[in-house]
């Protein structure tokens, strides 16, 4: 019934494609990402792009205490896992490269970080993050060989499909650099994941929506949205303290509306990976949920099947 409706690839029957379920059944076991500081900048902060990032970033808000970058890339991973072996001795491990820009630097030094972390033996594969404008063909290569041999996934910070809004939050691309970037992962056979942000200054409701049509055009193989988050330390942040009047936020009902409307339009293939992002309360000005990933999951799928949708419900296209 409803999982021949959504004809997702592995069998499961929530009304949307998870990815705890997809990992499970590629791996067969539990995986668990263990992110690492690798001590990386980013073209939009050391003035190749511009300075001072986008407007809405402070990497210190999804760095885990365990991530510092005078710390070396395996004894980040050992102390990542050993928060977790004690009570899922079974658990299979992604080495998962997020603080700043992943492939931004000399290339052999890039690709000595990415074989230490998988020198780490309980280490199985990497997501390596970053922006689509720091792609070189040589790294390119090394991805090619290197997902023949390990599980790599390559996420890009797409954040939104509007140039409009890429040129406002100071981005330093516009989203032809996203096609591109894509059409050449996929090209190489490595699995690619894109990040979007939700309720970016000036955007309506929408144009949030049409993000989901415009980006299940493209191959990519996993999603992550979340809401924007107001925090300290970013461009936007500063300005919202000042000036709170000029900008909206979300509700916490409004948002989950917003979500469950965009999955329905998502290319029912495509793997989502998040829904929410929870900022440490110390750094976090609004919006202030309290919620944690899995909960906002839950919520989201409640509602799905209160108004009984599915991902790819309203998707008119053919699957990429």
């Amino acid at each position: 019934m409803m999982a021949e409706k959504m004809n997702f690839a592995w069998g499961h029957k929530r009304r949307y494609n998870d990815f705890g379920t997809y990992m499970r059944s590629h791996f067969k076991g539990t995986v668990q990402k263990v992110s690492v500081n690798a001590g990386l900048t980013c073209p939009n902060r050391d003035g190749n792009k511009g300075y001072g990032g986008c407007t809405f970033c402070n990497n210190d808000t999804f760095k885990p205490t365990y991530c510092q970058p005078d710390i070396r890339v395996k004894e980040q991973l050992s102390r990542g896992i050993d928060l977790f072996k004690a009570k899922h001795p079974d658990t299979k491990y992604l080495a998962y490269f997020q603080a700043y820009t992943n492939t931004y630097g000399d290339i052999s030094q890039l690709i000595d970080l990415y074989e230490e972390a998988l020198s780490t033996p309980e280490v199985i594969g990497l997501i390596v993050g970053t922006r689509p404008d720091c792609l070189p063909d040589s790294l390119l290569d090394y991805f090619q060989d290197l997902s023949k041999r390990q599980y790599l996934t390559v996420e890009l910070g797409i954040e939104s499909t509007s140039d409009l809004t890429l040129l406002r939050v100071r981005r330093g691309h516009d989203y032809k650099c996203t096609i591109d970037a894509v059409e050449n992962l996929v090209s190489r056979g490595i699995l690619t994941g894109a990040h979007l942000i939700l309720g970016l200054p000036g955007e309506s409701r929408q144009e949030m929506l049409n993000h989901a049509d415009v980006i299940s055009q493209l191959p990519i193989n996993f999603l992550k949205v979340h809401q924007l988050q107001y925090v300290k330390g970013s461009i936007l942040g500063a300005d919202f303290m000042k000036n709170p009047e000029k900008y909206e936020v979300f509700e916490l009902d409004e948002y989950i509306e917003l979500v469950v409307e965009f999955i329905t339009r998502v290319r029912p293939n495509i793997v989502m990976e998040r829904f929410a992002s929870q900022a440490p309360y110390n750094m976090l000005l609004a919006p202030n949920w309290k919620l944690k990933n899995f909960e906002m999951a839950r919520m989201v799928e409640k509602r799905l099947e209160e108004l009984d949708v599915w991902q790819g419900k309203y998707w008119k296209g053919s699957n990429a």
